[in-house]
């Protein structure tokens, strides 16, 4: 199961059930803020990015200030009513086995610094992870940087690194950044976009990832 040393995860839609979250908070926003209308395959098509490469994609032509805006609109959304994080179902457990198999975990998000760290806590998740790179530290994937720095980081190469994430955007990153990738399926992109950037797999859920890794199936 250790054939990756070093195994970096996406956070929204791979390890978090938030998809619906986002895209309520999103139409919440749109509406507040006259926004535009955009359909929820249009909303969830940008998950993934930055949080201003999604706003540039959804309504070109904003201000940095209206873009400012609609950020903070969208937080306040998304934080209404005490939501803390919750994991897919078998997740924890899944992460548990990779770290106690000697697997070095780590994140790389296009989530803020501080919305990670108040997750990490949430889900219990902190402890595992050695290193987590945020969109407000690296540029947005597909960009390689957050995958590069994590192995620079941790001391692993190339072949030694597994980026796994439910979108094309996590898996571009990791053929930009050189490293073996596996799609999750059922999260921000379908598993037919998934499979377009050649991942050594598409698996229904993270709890599937021990068993993928140790038995190739």
């Amino acid at each position: 199961m250790a054939r990756y040393g070093l195994i970096v995860f996406d956070w929204d839609g791979t390890l978090v059930d938030s998809m619906a979250r986002i895209v309520g908070a999103m139409r919440a926003t749109m509406v507040d803020l006259a926004l535009p209308e955009r359909t929820d395959a249009e909303l969830r098509a940008g998950i993934g990015l930055g949080f201003d490469e999604v706003v540039d994609r959804l309504f070109p032509g904003l201000s940095r200030a209206e873009r400012a805006h609609v950020r903070s609109t969208f937080r306040d959304y998304f934080l209404e009513g005490g939501q803390s994080a919750q994991l897919f179902p078998g997740a924890h457990d899944a992460l548990s086995k990779l770290a106690g198999a000697g697997s070095t975990l780590a994140v790389a998000t296009g989530k803020g610094r501080a919305g990670l760290d108040q997750e990490l806590l949430e889900t219990g998740l902190g402890g595992l992870m050695v290193a987590t790179r945020c969109v407000d530290e690296c540029a947005s994937k597909p960009a390689p940087d957050m995958l590069l720095q994590l192995m620079d980081y941790s001391g692993h190469g190339r072949a030694e690194t597994l980026m796994v994430g439910d979108s094309e955007y996590d898996l571009l990153m990791a053929r930009n950044a050189g490293t073996a990738s596996v799609g999750v399926g059922g999260g921000a992109h379908t598993r037919d976009a998934l499979l377009r950037h050649a991942p050594i797999a598409v698996i229904g859920s993270v709890a599937e990832l021990p068993t993928l890794l140790a038995t190739g199936r």
